[in-house]
Parts: C-alpha cells; sequence; structure tokens
C-alpha cells in the first residue's frame, strides 16, 4: 500500500508510476476523494467538539437552575448528526481504501519501461549451455521414461497440474531442498523457519496477495487460505510488530508446498512441472531497514543464483520491465534457467525488492535509533530455488543419450553419492 502523503502531496509521482506500469493515471480523483473524506472528518470532529461544549452547557443550567430548552434541543440534533455522518465517513473511508489496495507498488527509477516481458532487460549469462550429440528430450518425457514421474495417476485422483514422483527423483526433489537449505542457513545466514501451509486473509492482505488475487489462491474455508508462496507467512512474521533497530535484518527461509489456482495461465504449460497447482519452493524474505534494501536485493540476488552455479546450471539474470513487474514489487530481477528440451530460458526466480509497501499493508515497523522515530519496514523476498523447476532444469541439461540423468556434483553427497539416476539394469 503506498503512503497517502504521495498522493496529497505529489500527485504527479503517482500517475508517472502507473503511466510506467501501462495503468491509468488515477491520483487527481483520489486526491479528490481524500480531501472529501478530511472535510467529512473535520465535520464529525467539529461535530464531536459543539457536543461536548453543550453538554457543558446544560450541566451549567442545571447546577444555575435556568432554562436550558434551547440546549436540548441542540443537543438532539447532533445526536441525529454524528451517526449518519459517521455512516458517510464509513462508506467514502471503504471506498477510498478499496481503490488504494489495488494500486501497485511504484517502480524504482532504473526500471525499464515496457508492457510485458518482451521489455525485459538481460543483465548478464552465466553458464555455458550444453551440447548434445542427440536430440535432447523435455523433462515429462524423461520422467515418464525412469517411471520416477506419473501424471496420469495424479490427474486421476487431483485434475490437471499434478504429478506423482517417485524413487529417484522423490528422493531428488529432498535433496534438493536440503541442499538449498544448508547452503542459505550456513553460508548466507538465514533463519530456517517452518511456518504454518493455512493462513487467514489478514495475512494475505499483508503481502498484496488480497484482495487483487483472490482468485489465484485455495481458499479452504471462511477462515483459511493455502498459501501460493512461503512469503505469505515469513513477511506476516514481522505483522503489527514494532521491532528495535538492533534486531535487523531478519532474514528467514523455508522450505514449503505452495498452492496456485494458476486462473490467469490457461493453455499455459500444460503438460510437465512447470506450472502446477501443488509445487514445493525454497523462499527467501529479508527484513531491512529502507537503507538497505538496495543492497539486500543484490545479496538476495547473489544467494538465489549460488544454488545455479553449484549445479552448474546455465541461466540469466533479467530486469523485469514495469509492465511484467509483480503487484507489490519497486524492482525485480527473474533468474532464467536454460532447458534444452525447450530450447530457451525459463523462469525459476524471482527477487523483489517490495520497499514500505508491504509492511504499511502489515503494519510492520521498527523504532529508529538516531531519532526515536516508528518507520514502516522494508521487504524483499525471493525464491532460491522453485525445487520442481530446478528438478526439470537438472532432468533436461543433465541427460544422456541412454536416457539416464547424470546427478549434479554438488547434488551427490545429498542423494547417497548416487552420481547417474534411470540406470537401465
Amino acid at each position: 500500500m503506498l503512503d497517502i502523503k504521495i498522493i496529497r502531496e505529489n500527485p504527479e509521482i503517482l500517475d508517472a508510476a502507473l503511466i510506467k506500469r501501462g495503468a491509468k493515471a488515477i491520483a487527481q480523483e483520489l486526491a479528490a476523494m481524500d480531501n472529501s473524506l478530511r472535510i467529512l472528518q473535520q465535520k464529525l470532529q467539529d461535530l464531536n467538539t459543539q457536543r461536548n461544549e453543550v453538554a457543558r452547557s446544560i450541566g451549567q443550567c442545571k447546577q444555575h437552575k435556568t432554562d436550558d430548552s434551547e440546549f436540548l434541543k441542540q443537543a438532539a440534533e447532533i445526536k441525529v448528526l454524528i451517526p449518519a455522518l459517521e455512516e458517510e465517513i464509513a462508506k467514502a473511508t471503504l471506498e477510498l481504501q478499496n481503490i488504494l489496495d489495488n494500486i501497485p507498488n511504484i517502480p524504482a527509477e532504473e526500471v525499464p519501461v515496457g508492457a510485458d516481458e518482451a521489455g525485459n532487460h538481460e543483465v548478464r549469462r552465466v553458464g555455458a549451455i550444453p551440447k548434445f550429440d542427440f536430440q535432447p528430450k523435455e523433462h515429462f518425457d524423461l520422467g515418464e521414461a525412469m517411471g520416477t514421474m506419473d501424471f496420469a495417476a495424479a490427474a486421476n485422483m487431483s485434475g490437471a497440474r499434478f504429478v506423482l514422483l517417485y524413487k529417484d527423483l522423490a528422493r531428488m526433489e529432498r535433496a534438493l531442498a536440503s541442499f538449498m537449505l544448508d547452503m542459505h542457513t550456513q553460508e548466507f545466514g538465514y533463519t530456517e523457519v517452518s511456518p504454518p501451509l493455512l493462513v487467514r486473509d489478514s495475512a494475505m492482505y499483508g503481502v498484496g496477495q488480497l484482495p487483487k488475487f483472490e482468485e489465484e489462491s485455495f481458499k479452504v474455508d471462511d477462515k483459511f487460505r493455502l498459501i501460493p508462496t512461503a512469503e505469505v507467512s515469513l513477511t506476516n512474521i514481522v505483522a503489527d510488530k514494532l521491532l528495535t533497530e538492533e534486531e535487523l535484518p531478519l532474514r528467514f527461509t523455508a522450505y514449503t508446498p505452495c498452492f496456485r489456482s494458476e486462473a490467469g495461465s490457461a493453455g499455459r504449460d500444460t503438460r510437465g512441472m512447470i506450472r502446477q497447482h501443488q509445487f514445493s519452493k525454497v523462499e527467501l524474505v529479508s527484513i531491512v531497514r529502507p537503507q538497505d534494501s538496495k543492497q539486500e536485493h543484490e545479496r538476495m540476488l547473489s544467494a538465489a543464483e549460488e544454488v545455479l552455479k553449484r549445479l552448474e546450471l546455465p541461466y540469466r539474470v533479467m530486469l523485469l520491465c514495469s509492465g511484467d513487474m509483480g503487484f507489490c514489487s519497486t524492482k525485480t530481477y527473474d533468474l532464467e534457467v536454460w532447458l534444452p528440451g525447450q530450447d530457451k530460458y525459463r523462469e525459476i526466480s524471482s527477487c523483489s525488492n517490495c520497499g514500505d509497501f508491504q509492511s504499511r499493508r502489515m503494519k510492520g515497523r521498527y523504532k529508529e535509533l538516531a531519532t526515536g522515530r516508528n518507520i514502516f519496514l522494508h521487504t524483499l523476498n525471493g525464491s532460491a530455488l522453485a525445487v520442481g523447476r530446478t528438478m526439470v532444469a537438472i532432468l533436461e541439461n543433465y541427460q544422456n543419450a541412454d536416457g539416464s540423468i547424470s546427478v549434479p556434483e554438488a547434488l551427490q553427497p545429498y542423494m547417497g553419492g548416487t552420481a547417474k539416476i534411470g540406470v537401465k539394469k
């Protein structure tokens, strides 16, 4: 959620940001609504003051045994006016809040302008694209041929966009999660967390998933939703809290299942493990001071990149343009891994700096040492990495002519020393 002061004092900043994101400029409309609301609030304040004054006058009349009929008449009128005005204020507040809740974050100055992924900028490429002396296959063909990936049985029990993993691939999923968590906790200083998978709507609202993206999450009942990412649980650790400056930075990581309805992706990636309703992911979340968030963003990106480097998977770093960036983000890097079976790079991680956008919704702050002021925290999140997509990348980049898959050297200790899977016996 944006600071209302931007709309009051610098509406041109908001309109420029919305235009950069390809949205309609509405700052003047919001400013008018905000001004009308403030006028109503001032009227209510004046009425409350008047009510108190009338009450004092009635008391004085009773004390001195003088006529208080005029004051009683005024009190009766005020008694009717206040509830009506309160109702009008509540309606105007809700109307303004509903609009504010759906306004995206302001892009950072260095974010390129663009309408969609075609406007993203490539920052760098890392790793050599493998060359094969045979036609490389896609991951689902490889997995099904090994008998370790079953989409049909999963569809029979759950429908499309689910998979059953067996044997070596089930073990690889677990191994990848352990490998990533060990690296992030032992080398990058993240605290491992086992968070709730079910959260209230208020937690989803706090990270910007509601109300705008309501149909993209799975609602269990009137109380809970399944998390679409551990970002929801990890970021909400600081909801409604006032931290000390000495506690910062906070860095959390978690390995969890994630659940997404994929409502806006009908017809996309219908085969395979690229886009599923349930998938596993290792998430990174940082909570920092405003002056530290840019540097923390680069640090988080390097942690995600390190996973790909150690697995020796070729990838590229993309700076997302204004039209392709997430709702809460002020700046986002995507990591795209090379998939030989598709002959192109595909997203495997997004690392985003959300500034104080989420903390304003969550009311997460810290007390600044130098001034004693309460300052909104800056929040950052990143996949490091999506485990299923990392497995997809390993299958396709490490495939052999006989259909077997070599295991990346860095992962072998987590798989009991296994150097190759899918070997025909």
